[in-house]
């Protein structure tokens, strides 16, 4: 909930959504978090198929095949 709308209707209208999107400063921001990520040690993660199952059930549930829908009564 925005409190104070004149507050942000000024940082909107001078804000970063006005700037070209500028790629090479977001290649350095990823680099900068990869490098922070690496200092903290959580990256590479110590068992990177830690939590494998559980993705791979989501994706399975998540999957849609082409026969998705074909039992429904036409129009």
């Amino acid at each position: 909930m925005i409190k104070d709308r004149a507050y942000w209707e000024a940082w909107e209208s001078r804000g970063p959504l006005r700037e070209a999107p500028d790629f090479e400063r977001a290649l350095a921001l990823m680099d900068d978090f990869l490098h922070y990520a690496r200092s903290l040690g959580v990256f590479p993660p110590s068992d990177p198929l830690a939590g494998i199952e559980h993705k791979i059930a989501l994706a399975r549930k998540l999957h849609a095949g082409p026969a998705t829908g074909t039992d429904r009564a036409r129009p």
